[in-house]
Parts: structure tokens; sequence; C-alpha cells
């Protein structure tokens, strides 16, 4: 169907897509007081980059890529999220080698195959912040507080900080051991994933939501009472930076995320109006995803946070996000053989960074006033050939319904002082 969109995506349209900038600019504006800087990777990458990047046993690899193969039969796969190719870009062009740490963020596009619904679809958008090269627990309680005060510029309330930690490899090994003797008798209660899980990943059935799993969980030993003297440090330390830092959070030993590569610190943020789905980002720390890669031992720590579902999370609470539309200046013509005098007008105007815009469907005089009105503009700039002979025009005011002659001369002056009357 050449007219219907693919499944799971959306068209983001005049009116919702300031939305989105908005929430763009913020988190650029936000990113440059902490001193992070843009990074913009391709939209597709070599597929075994999410296979060791991401982890063979996750849902993404398993279940959810969308991967094919290009023209000389390489298997591509479109990016289901922001940080291996954040580490694969950090590798090839040797970001490590400079002065650490390095700090960086992106916008943009990521898509996973899955059953569409409000706020997840197959298409999404991600913003997300990556830190490589310090271990310093200070970090991690940066890129939380960095998340959570997004989250309170865009307006969003009702947030809640989820964190755990998922310990090191050194952990984990003496707890898989420990949670699979507990799991072993209660194994054919388990959901086929999650029974599949057991031998493969048996931490990562924690983060199942069949409610049967669940069950069988409670009172399962978590990686939490596991942790080796190390991560326990890190761990009391985050936790002591957000309590001096004023930040609420709750421990929840069965947080472990969805991705093979964290290690030690692991957080979500959760709002309770978008329903049952009410995770709206997370992240965590990752100190040997760039070693997995074939990089050099490199500590690292990021999160992606869902714009989606931000929107949908702010709809949810009524917040609006104002939409500025229309121009500052409409030139409406009087008559005809002025167009030439109106795109010279309009010419001087935007270089002098007024927005403006004219008729370009032939309308009559009272048509272009209504479509000002429309539009919407602020102004409108009404020539007329006798006007223009004595080198004036009307200007209306369309917010204020007040009229004036105004000299040639005095147009862009004119124009400048009602725009920053009305800012």
């Amino acid at each position: 169907m050449l007219t219907h969109r693919p499944r799971g995506t959306e068209d983001i349209l005049p009116g919702a897509s300031e939305k989105w900038q908005y929430l763009e600019e913020k988190a650029r504006s936000l990113c440059r007081l902490y001193g992070y800087r843009e990074i913009r990777t391709p939209i597709f990458e070599h597929t075994e980059l999410f296979l060791r990047g991401v982890g063979d046993t996750t849902d993404i690899v398993e279940k959810e890529m969308y991967t094919f193969l290009d023209r000389s039969e390489r298997s591509l796969t479109l990016r289901p999220e922001g940080t291996a190719p954040v580490v694969r870009a950090l590798l090839e062009h040797r970001l490590y080698s400079g002065v650490l740490p390095v700090k960086l963020f992106y916008l943009g596009p990521m898509f996973r195959y899955g059953r569409p619904q409000a706020g997840r679809l197959r298409q999404f958008h991600q913003f997300g912040v990556e830190v490589f090269g310090s271990r310093d627990p200070g970090v991690d309680a940066e890129v939380i507080v960095l998340a959570m005060d997004f989250y309170r510029q865009v307006g969003l309330e009702n947030t809640e900080l989820r964190i755990n930690s998922v310990g090191c490899p050194a952990c984990r090994a003496a707890h898989r051991e420990k949670l699979k003797a507990y799991l072993r008798p209660k194994l054919p209660g388990l959901c086929p994933t999650c029974q599949n899980r057991f031998e493969r990943n048996p931490l990562r059935i924690f983060d199942c939501k069949s409610e049967a799993c669940r069950e069988l969980l409670a009172g399962a030993p978590t990686i939490t009472r596991s942790l080796c003297p190390d991560c326990a440090e890190h761990f009391r330390r985050v936790l002591r930076y957000l309590d001096d830092l004023g930040m609420e959070y709750v421990l929840d030993e069965g947080l472990v995320r969805g991705l093979d590569y964290y290690t030690k610190t692991a957080f979500e943020i959760t709002v309770p109006d978008i329903g049952a789905q009410s995770s709206i980002g997370g992240g965590g720390r990752y100190d040997g995803l760039v070693e997995a890669c074939g990089g050099p031992p490199t500590p690292g720590i990021g999160f992606g946070l869902g714009l989606e579902r931000i929107l949908l999370a702010l709809e949810a609470q009524g917040k609006e996000i104002e939409v500025a539309g229309g121009v500052d200046v409409l030139v409406v013509t009087a008559g005809s053989g002025l167009e030439g005098a109106a795109m010279d007008l309009l010419k001087t105007l935007r270089e002098h960074r007024i927005a403006a815009d004219k008729d370009y469907m032939g309308r009559s005089l009272k048509a272009q006033m209504k479509y000002a009105h429309r539009y919407p503009a602020r102004l409108v700039i009404i020539l007329g050939e006798e006007e223009l002979k004595e080198r004036k025009v009307t200007v209306r005011d369309l917010l204020r319904g007040e009229q004036q002659e105004v000299a040639w001369e005095d147009i862009i002056p004119y124009c400048r002082r009602k725009k920053e009357s009305e800012g």
C-alpha cells in the first residue's frame, strides 16, 4: 500500500514535530551544561557488532533485530540500540586515546521488531549519553542525575528512579550457581523463554514479564547479595553520591536490565501514568563492552531515554508543550503587478532573521487576510500600488487588532520591536 506507512512506524507531522524539536533542544542544551558532545552514528551497522556487543541471549538479538543482506551478501542490521554503535565509533576513531573521560550524547531513531503498542514502536527514538574511561562512582551518579534533570526540564512529574548493581563477571559466576540451584526444582513452571535462559543466562530470568515466572522468582537469591567487595563498595559510593545530591531512588534487587553488557550499576526510570509499560528510560555501567568489541579495557556507562514514551507520559499528565507555529510576517499584495516587490520585501525580512512568507495561490486581498489568520501570522504587511509609490506600507497587528502606516525604511525596526514585545 503506497499510501500507508509500515506497521509500527509513525509520521511526525507539523504541529507534532515542534514538540520533538522541543525535547531535542532541551537534550542538547542540557548536555552542553554537563560537558557532553554530540555523536551521530550510521542507522545500520555490521550485524556482528550487536551479536558481540548486545549479547546473543537477549530478546533484542534473538527476536527483534532488523537484519538483512546487502548486495555484497554482507549481514547488516538497523541499530536496535545506541551504545554498541557509539563503542564501535570510539574504537574506529581511537577516541579513547585522547583526553579522558570521553563524554558523548546522541539523538536518533532505533529499530526493533515487536508488537506495536502505545509508546513502543518498531521505529522509535532515543536520547542517550555515554561516558568512557572512568570507573569513578561519581560518573555513575552524574549520568543518573543528568537523566533525571532532563525529565525535570521537559516538565515530567512522578518519575521514579530504580537502581541496582548487577556486579562483575566474578560476582555473576557465584550468583549463577546459587540462582540455578534455587530455580532447578521450579524449572518446569518457567515459561519456555526462561527455561532457555536457565542454562545460557539465568540472571535474565529476573527480566521476564510473565507473572508465573515472577511468582517463582519470589525468594530467589539476587545478584545484589552476591557482590564481591569491589562491586559492593562501588555501589555503596554511587548511592552515597545520590543521597548527597538529594536524589530519591528505590533499591530494586530484581532489576537487571535487558542487555548482557551491563556491569555494576544498572538503573531504570519509570512513570506510572502510561500503564503497564511504565519504563521511560534506563541505563548502567558496561565496563567490559569496549573490550568485548575488540578494544582495550575501557570502562563505560550511559543511558537511553525513549522520546515517544516521554511524549506519551507528558500527554497523560496533561502537560502541553507549546508549539510555535506560523511566521512573524505575512506579506499581502493589494492588486496585480506587486509580486516582485513582495518577493524583494520577503528577502529583506528573512535577511534580518524575521520569519516571513507570502501568498502563492493567487488569492484575493480578502482571502489573503483570512489566510494570514489561519497561517497564523503576527503581522500582515499590505503592499498597495499607491503606498509603494510613496515608499510606505500598511502593517496590521493581528494579535492586537491594530493597523498603521509605516515608512519603507522603518519596516525592519518596526517588525523587530513587535517581535521583541511578543517575546
